[in-house]
């Protein structure tokens, strides 16, 4: 070969190298970043092209498709019971993506999961059409619609969460107000309307805020309940029947402030029972102060304060200060000052007392399911922490069934169950000038002992007469309409 062709050829070999370097480039190394590129239409295109799998809620599907009638996109969601199971299944929308479960599980809902790659692989082979897989969610149908009914007929704002105590399961999960993912899930003028007045900016009652794990509230006096269990805990007292060190008045330490108590109760010197049944501010927050502001963090820390929940969805971290004096300790102890809690924290709270003193890590989503309802993957109910021995989860369970029994909870009583629960009126607002949040966390417990159930209600209601506002008069009925929903489904 003479001089000339050489070069040319070597020139040719040159220019065919860098083809396929830059071929494998774009395909290998760059895939993932052109793949999820917001202006990689062909992406969006594909994704639509087929219908999505299904979310499951007691072997039934929450949501669906239809097929569009205009531009590229060929299916959407649709939903039933939307504003009922949004927190749930959050929204996945043509035009502004999506959140929760329907981001989180995408991959298995849309069929691009790679554990799916094979069944993908044998279906273009056949010609077949790719499909989606299901995520089996643990909700209870009958708990969530009465948690959601129960809020909405409350008509302000709110939150529920029930779980099953000796697992984790998410059993209900409401916030109200709410809205319905349908309306966004397109990508016409319509739903940009509808995207816009959920927007917060349009709505100050923020629908799509998921209150159940997003929103943290000043607990109050439910609160309390973990304080009891701190001080059984570090021995403080042993026996819910036993007298404490509580003087009436009691004024807090490095102050001249006394800490008071709500009407004329039996504070002075009163047993854990006692105190936990009339909610004295006295005795609890004179606990926390004993126990000092590292023992009662650290007790916090073991029901899940401080840390995000992840359910998968994520829930923000519940707010347990360190670094405070006597006297903000014993505010915080009584569920004040700077403390604060989602719905899914005091549910969690409850759910520990209620299963013998053992945190199981919550959880909503059962199983993933390929297309064919094979099982891709099986959720385990996995143990989070024990933040009391058997012994004390059983003294603090005779306690909450006091206030049920004759107490602040009366009002969440069920025939022929066993109910334990706890009151809360949390102060709100500067000087406590705003309305404050009514709260009711409880269980239930069944003839064997065990409990199907533990449940937090929340209601911020700024219309409400003031003094009509009370976790017992508000939040307790609804906490018992989900109990009775759980105990009925299982029978």
């Amino acid at each position: 070969m003479n001089k000339p062709l050489r070069r040319i050829a070597i020139f040719c070999g040159l220019l065919v190298l860098a083809l396929l370097i830059r071929d494998n480039w774009i395909q290998y190394v760059k895939a993932d970043e052109l793949r999820t590129d917001t202006k990689n239409r062909r992406v969006s295109i594909e994704r639509y092209a087929s219908p999505r799998g299904d979310i499951i809620v007691g072997g039934d599907p929450i949501t669906g498709h239809a097929t569009t009638t205009s531009g590229d996109f060929k299916y959407k969601r649709t939903y039933k019971d939307g504003p009922m199971w949004a927190p749930v299944t959050g929204f996945v929308s043509q035009a502004f993506g999506a959140n929760q479960l329907e981001n989180l599980e995408d991959g298995i809902l849309s069929g691009n999961d790679d554990r799916l790659f094979f069944r993908n692989t044998l279906d273009m082979l056949t010609g077949k059409k790719k499909e989606g897989g299901n995520v089996v969610t643990t909700l209870n149908a009958a708990a969530q619609k009465a948690a959601y009914n129960g809020l909405k007929k409350q008509g302000g704002k709110g939150a529920v969460v029930a779980l099953e105590p000796s697992t984790g399961k998410i059993l209900a999960l409401s916030s109200y107000p709410s809205y319905d993912p349908s309306s966004i899930a397109g990508n016409s003028s319509k739903d940009a309307e509808a995207w816009k007045k959920l927007d917060k900016k349009n709505n100050p009652d923020d629908p799509m805020l998921n209150r159940a794990l997003r929103e943290t509230y000043p607990p109050g006096s439910t609160f309390k309940v973990l304080t009891a269990a701190a001080a059984l805990e570090d021995g403080l007292y042993t026996d819910a029947d036993q007298k404490t060190k509580s003087p009436l008045p009691w004024t807090m330490p490095g102050t001249t402030t006394q800490l008071k108590n709500e009407g004329n109760i039996p504070c002075e010197n009163a047993t854990l029972r006692t105190a936990l049944q009339y909610s004295c501010n006295t005795v609890f927050g004179k606990i926390g102060s004993d126990l000092g502001n590292e023992k009662m963090l650290a007790e916090a820390k073991k029901f899940g304060f401080t840390e995000e929940q992840f359910t998968p969805v994520r829930s923000s971290a519940s707010v347990f200060s360190d670094n405070m004096n006597p006297s903000q300790t014993a505010l915080s102890s009584i569920g004040q000052f700077n403390t604060a809690a989602t719905p899914l924290q005091m549910a969690m709270v409850a759910s520990a007392v209620a299963n013998n003193g053992t945190l199981m890590k919550p959880y909503m989503v059962d199983e993933l399911q390929a297309p064919n309802l094979d099982t891709i993957e099986k959720t385990d109910p996995e143990e989070m922490s024990k933040p009391m021995s058997a012994e004390n989860a059983q003294i603090l369970q005779s306690m909450m069934e006091t206030v049920v029994d004759k107490g602040t909870g009366t009002n969440a009583k069920i025939d022929g169950v066993k109910v334990g629960g706890k009151t809360g009126t949390a102060q709100h607002g500067v000087d406590n000038s705003e309305n404050p949040y009514a709260w009711f966390i409880s269980y239930a417990k069944g003839d064997d002992g065990s409990s199907p159930v533990a449940v937090a209600v929340v209601i911020e209601d700024d219309n409400a007469v003031r003094d009509d506002i009370s976790g017992g008069g508000l939040a307790a009925p609804i906490a018992r309409n989900v109990m009775e929903a759980v105990i009925d489904s299982k029978k």
